[in-house]
């Protein structure tokens, strides 16, 4: 069983609520299911167990939007959370591929951190250019899920997946260690270690903006 990693939900929630306003849209509109193991964190960190008690915050897990229902238009960045699970979810999905466009295309930043890259690999800003091509990006890498012992379970290499949208991978030294990448209008982090670091350079970017 898999799904969400439940730390790159709420360690980003909790740098970006104050400044803005956040949705939560899912591949389906069911209850996201989260990664049994990241409930660690639950009881380990006291960050994590506060937006696991908040209702209000749970409750767009358990009720999420769907593509269909938003206009990428109204959004000024989309932000992928990690989990191997989206790794099946995510790349074949039409509706989070037509809403990264509308949301890049429009001069909006596009994030995502761990397996949360799997949802830009089949983002085209035309039939022939790709999303990721030519950005400096990261995300879950090789080493990093033989570390997990997972590499053998995974539908397929990330790291090489990206690498074949003509990009340039970059990683930290050592593995499960914080990566932060900026391309751009693409944030991307390569571990649950980066989260806060990827919602610190997107406020960033987005009160530069607005200033």
């Amino acid at each position: 069983m898999t799904g969400l990693w439940l730390r790159e939900l709420t360690d980003f929630y909790h740098e970006v609520k104050n400044d803005f306003a956040v949705d939560i849209v899912s591949t389906a509109p069911t209850r996201v299911p989260i990664d049994p193991r990241s409930l660690l964190a639950v009881l380990t960190n006291k960050k994590t167990r506060h937006y696991y008690m908040d209702d209000s915050l749970m409750d767009k897990l358990k009720k999420p939007m769907v593509p269909s229902q938003v206009d990428g238009n109204d959004y000024e960045a989309i932000y992928f959370t990690g989990g191997h699970g989206t790794m099946w979810d995510f790349p074949g999905h039409k509706g989070l591929q037509d809403l990264t466009r509308t949301i890049f295309k429009k001069g909006g930043i596009v994030s995502a951190v761990c397996h949360g890259p799997s949802g830009l690999l089949n983002v085209y800003l035309t039939e022939e250019h790709h999303l990721l091509s030519g950005h400096v990006v990261t995300g879950f890498t090789d080493r990093e899920e033989k570390v997990m012992g997972l590499y053998n379970y995974i539908p397929f290499s990330l790291e090489q997946a990206m690498k074949a949208q003509g990009v340039l991978f970059k990683q930290a030294s050592l593995p499960l260690t914080e990566c932060v990448v900026v391309s751009g209008k693409i944030i991307t982090g390569q571990n649950p270690a980066s989260v806060r670091g990827v919602a610190l350079k997107l406020i960033e970017q987005l009160k530069t903006e607005t200033a």
